[in-house]
């Protein structure tokens, strides 16, 4: 998913700077072009919800509080209008 990598292997992250491979993946989902993914961050601890749209080039991320993150991502329309 182009909006950014996901590692699973904590061993990428070298402590040096905050990348995409302190990101991981908690939850995804793919329907009709639309890629949907819970993100948590291991260095802030928080949580993002990452949208793209391939048939409209559209991409966006949300942030997604703890008490509210499954249904930032079940809905994440209704929470980045």
């Amino acid at each position: 998913m182009p909006v950014g990598q996901v590692s699973r292997n904590p061993s990428n992250c070298n402590g040096d700077d905050m990348t995409d491979t302190t990101l991981t993946e908690l939850h995804h989902r793919s329907a009709d072009g639309i890629e949907v993914s819970l993100l948590w961050s291991r260095i802030t601890n928080a949580l993002t919800v990452a949208v793209e749209d391939s048939r409209s080039g559209m991409s966006f991320e949300i942030p997604a509080p703890a008490e509210k993150a499954l249904d930032v991502f079940e809905y994440p329309f209704a929470y980045g209008a």
